[in-house]
């Protein structure tokens, strides 16, 4: 039972990182490149997505 939580807890810190990461390089990148902030939100939406359906994966999972 505890290694379930323990798989539960690492997931949503990994994706708690991966999105603070993602962030932090978009605003980054948008800062260096301002023309091509569009693109750069897309894409970033598009990764925090994932990384969210990964620990929703692991939820699912775990249980």
């Amino acid at each position: 039972m505890t290694t379930k939580f323990a798989a539960i807890a690492f997931a949503a810190i990994g994706a708690a990182i991966g999105i603070g990461l993602i962030g932090s390089k978009a605003t980054e990148a948008t800062g260096r490149n301002p023309g091509a902030a569009g693109p750069i939100l897309t894409l970033s939406i598009i990764l925090a997505a994932l990384c969210e359906g990964i620990f929703i994966l692991t939820l699912f999972v775990a249980k």
